[in-house]
């Protein structure tokens, strides 16, 4: 089928919008809630209108991103008049929107901003807020939710509700008072918010974004009287390096450690280092719990946005819920116990910085679970987009810094399988290494468990656990839509699963909520940043949890042996209800109502 833009003939399929054909021809068109990642085209700026002359000779401005194409239909993106009717677009849109852009989380790195600059915005009309009526929301411990910056594009409420189906977010108010709410809830903390993330990766501007805590960080730094012990999770050292320049997936692990170093952090370790220990702890209570007939299927527990929807949404599946920490939470403990005695440091004067790809690590690391003597286990957690204005407010250019090694001698030191932790199916896979190992004395043969791994948001795997030991069924999801159905087999006692890893975000830790954005796009690069970490597993002289050396001394020296006493006490951890009732029903809404004459 043909059509016209801008003269220029083109050819376009069945059900294409005008701005589909216009992006496959190569021809540009401002958008701002347009988002393709989620096909989501509501339509609502209004800044993406062209002139369209139909095949009858009818011409009007429409919206491109909902609107088909026709046989004949003559497009105009550039005369004046389509020019001004977008400037005054974005105008409307500045107008409605917090301008104090240099206190804003997205400065720099904002949709809105560079709308500006696209449709040749140097000076606003209307530069006075038209209202002053939406929320500033910062009761939870991961993110921020500020209407004022909010341009109604309804991404948020798209990818909460389509990709996790928690459909936390809605709209509220009316007018120039609509914007992004929390349902029926008084605040964010305590509605169904998973703190998740995703939508802080899909806003184009800073009406959704991570706490910023990079001040806290360097008042730590800054105090002669305190140690600051800084980790790194798995799939960070894939992530950061798109910052500064690197290609997605490329290994930016030396660099950081030098980075850190710089920056003044005075130990730094690796959260790999954890991740090994979480697989000794949680391979032992799955076999343990296969042995002597505990709660099955066994969930995982690495991922605070998944244990977040557990007791919000699904509280009935906590005892199917593995009691081993994430390798955040066993760190932090670790950090300060474990190494505190071996460097002679008082628990009280070490402050731990755990740098993650993920908002909710914030919400986990405030959990009461994970305090002990009055102190958090971890004091801080940065997000991956924290770290580079850290890096950049200290003056750091990743590519120019030297790579650098770890060189703490009791927590630093990782494997293979402590790597992938960071991709979909990861955990599952690295558990399945050191369960045949303990099972059979021996490793399992090619070491990589293919079966388990794929981009499929519900997948399931068969794995014989070696002669006489018989054959489990695994499943792995990512993305909480699917997971709400594993636990609803889980509690009938119609699961065929004996063990089920799950991510809340789609992908794993590398498509977390707070790693990189990528502007106008939804994750467009998983494939590559799970590439490089599963390269780095692969180059690892060492590649199953158990043969950690520095993992075989904690044991020997301070724990003794997987679930133990102390193993219990420092690693494990409980989980509790926290779901609750609207506060208000559909019947109190109503009442609310009133009929006016028009």
């Amino acid at each position: 089928m043909k059509a016209f833009i801008n003269r220029h003939e083109i050819t376009f399929e069945q059900g294409e919008t005008i701005l589909q054909a216009a992006k496959r021809n190569g021809i540009f068109i401002p958008s701002l809630c347009h988002y393709h990642g989620l096909d989501h085209k509501p339509g609502t700026c209004r800044v993406c209108v062209v002139g369209c002359t139909d095949a009858n000779g009818n011409t009007s401005l429409v919206t491109s991103c909902n609107t088909p194409m026709q046989e004949g239909m003559k497009i105009d993106t550039i005369s004046s008049r389509v020019r001004q009717a977008q400037k005054l677009q974005v105008e409307l849109v500045f107008a409605d929107h917090d301008q104090n852009c240099v206190a804003c989380a997205r400065h720099g790195d904002c949709e809105l901003q560079d709308l500006g600059e696209y449709v040749g915005l140097s000076s606003n009309r209307f530069s006075s807020r038209l209202t002053n009526e939406r929320p500033l929301d910062d009761t939870m411990r991961g993110m921020v939710r500020d209407m004022t910056k909010c341009i109604r594009c309804l991404r948020c409420v798209e990818v909460c509700r389509k990709v996790q189906g928690v459909a936390a977010l809605t709209v509220d108010g009316t007018g120039t008072g609509a914007h992004v709410g929390v349902g029926m809830a008084p605040s964010q903390d305590i509605s169904a918010c998973i703190q998740c993330g995703q939508c802080t990766i899909v806003c184009p501007t800073g009406a959704l974004a991570e706490r910023d805590q990079n001040d806290e960080v360097l008042d730590f730094i800054a105090d002669p009287e305190v140690t600051t012990v800084v980790s790194f999770a798995p799939s960070v050292r894939v992530v950061l390096g798109e910052a500064f320049g690197f290609g997605p997936g490329e290994n930016v692990e030396g660099r950081l450690v030098a980075a850190l170093r710089r920056i003044g952090f005075d130990i730094i370790t690796d959260t790999d280092f954890a991740a090994d220990v979480t697989i000794m702890e949680e391979g032992t209570e799955l076999l343990g719990r296969i042995k002597n007939g505990g709660k099955l299927p066994m969930f995982t527990s690495c991922c605070p946005g998944w244990m977040n929807f557990v007791e919000k949404h699904v509280p009935e599946g906590i005892p199917y819920i593995s009691s081993t920490r994430s390798p955040q939470a066993i760190q932090g403990s670790l950090c300060k116990t474990y190494l505190a005695e071996k460097r002679g440091i008082a628990p009280s004067k070490m402050r731990t910085i755990s740098i993650m790809p993920c908002t909710a690590k914030k919400d986990e690391a405030a959990r009461p679970q994970l305090h002990s003597n009055g102190m958090a286990d971890t004091d801080v957690v940065l997000t991956v987009r924290e770290l580079s204005r850290l890096l950049r407010r200290c003056g750091i250019d990743l590519a120019k810094v030297e790579p650098e090694n770890f060189d703490d001698p009791f927590m630093s030191d990782s494997t293979g399988a402590a790597v992938i932790f960071g991709v979909t199916g990861g955990v599952m896979e690295a558990a399945l290494r050191t369960a045949y190992a303990v099972l059979n004395g021996k490793e399992l043969e090619g070491v990589d468990v293919l079966p388990v791994r794929g981009e499929s948001q519900l997948r399931e795997a068969e794995i014989n656990l070696g002669e006489g030991n018989g054959i489990i069924k695994v499943a792995i999801c990512h993305g909480l839509d699917a997971a709400r159905k594993l636990v609803k087999q889980a509690v009938e006692g119609t699961s065929p699963y004996t063990f089920i890893e799950v991510m809340a975000c789609p992908g794993g830790c590398v498509d977390g909520g707070g790693t990189v954005r990528v502007k106008g796009e939804y994750h467009p690069l998983a494939a590559k940043r799970t590439q490089g970490l599963y390269n780095i597993d692969k180059s690892m002289p060492r590649r199953q949890s158990h043969n950690n050396p520095q993992v075989q001394k904690l044991y020997a020296d301070f724990l003794g042996e997987p679930n133990s006493h102390k193993a219990h006490d420092l690693l494990h951890t409980h989980y509790s209800d926290r779901s609750h009732a609207p506060t208000s029903s559909i019947a109190d809404t109503r009442k609310k109502l009133t009929l006016t004459d028009i």
